[in-house]
């Protein structure tokens, strides 16, 4: 069981990839490579089984192992939140119950999705989850799965255990309301990468994304920055991430940040079908363009385009 309070989980936490062979299998080594990884670059935490962890890819039972593996490696050195959404309340208890056992320091879930579930059903998700095991639930706010509005979201934090929420929304003024309205300890994880900068401006506790994967220097030097209250540092920063998120998303987007990362030497492996693989042109035009990106805005100490 977590000894950790909420409250002390902030900063950089990648929203981790999950690791597959060629046959789209889990491949526990690789899992325990890129951990050892991005714990070299001490990230502040882990978010394990979401979105970009090819969650709702993977059975059950995967999703169980994927968390056994990294929670072991990790071995209690930084904070690990595990996403138990799934379509069925049965089955997020199930894996919230899992990762409570395995020694996870909170829990997440996205709204319950896919049906047009009314603002009650999303309340009674929550509830059930929460209910289930003693650790602190951070609600997941994300299009993909629908958007939670303000007036359910204040409903939610009344919720004994639901203490924050991950924030996968361009709307930052929502994020000063939540603390303004709910409380200054409800904490608000910023969800979007490319905005990362104007989560932190607007109050939240901590950056929960994608790209942390791959460029979490860049990331960890925004933070820092933001502390600092050194805006126009913050603001280069989060340009040169931005110029490298928008051109892989023009490209398949796990399958580049895996590139990138085996590039570095890391083999984060493959993603699962339907998602495609890299072919060889298209493998040249990411090399190509991230070191453009890399002259252009002179980066330098990222691990992942200083190897390219």
């Amino acid at each position: 069981m977590s000894k950790r309070n909420l409250q002390d989980i902030k900063g950089v936490i990648p929203a981790m990839m999950t690791c597959f062979d060629e046959q789209g299998r889990f491949d526990e080594s690789r899992q325990r490579d890129l951990t050892r990884f991005l714990l070299t670059k001490k990230v502040d935490g882990l978010y394990l089984t979401g979105s970009t962890g090819e969650t709702f890819l993977m059975t059950g039972e995967e999703r169980k192992r994927v968390v056994e593996v990294v929670l072991d490696e990790v071995g209690g050195r930084i904070p690990v939140i595990v996403h138990v959404g799934d379509i069925g309340t049965d089955k997020s208890i199930e894996l919230a119950r899992h990762a409570y056992e395995c020694g996870a320091d909170a829990i997440s879930s996205v709204p319950p999705f896919y049906f047009k579930f009314s603002s009650d059903e999303i309340v009674g998700y929550y509830q059930d989850i929460s209910e289930s095991v003693p650790l602190p639930m951070i609600v997941y706010n994300i299009a993909l799965a629908g958007l939670v509005d303000f007036s359910t979201i204040k409903r939610l934090a009344k919720i004994e255990n639901v203490k924050g929420i991950k924030y996968t929304a361009t709307s930052h003024h929502e994020i000063l309301r939540i603390k303004e309205e709910i409380g200054k300890d409800f904490m608000v994880y910023s969800g979007c990468d490319e905005m990362a900068m104007s989560g932190m401006a607007y109050g939240s506790d901590g950056i929960i994304g994608s790209f942390y994967n791959v460029i979490p220097e860049l990331f960890l030097q925004i933070v820092a920055a933001e502390k600092n209250n050194d805006i126009k540092q913050a603001k280069i920063l989060q340009t040169s991430a931005d110029a490298i998120i928008f051109f892989v998303l023009e490209h398949s987007f796990f399958a580049s940040m895996k590139k990138m990362l085996a590039w570095a030497g890391h083999d984060a492996g493959y993603s699962r079908r339907p998602f495609a693989p890299l072919t060889a042109e298209d493998e040249v035009q990411l090399r190509e363009g991230l070191l453009a990106i890399k002259d252009k805005y002179q980066i330098s100490g990222v691990e992942v385009l200083d190897n390219l």
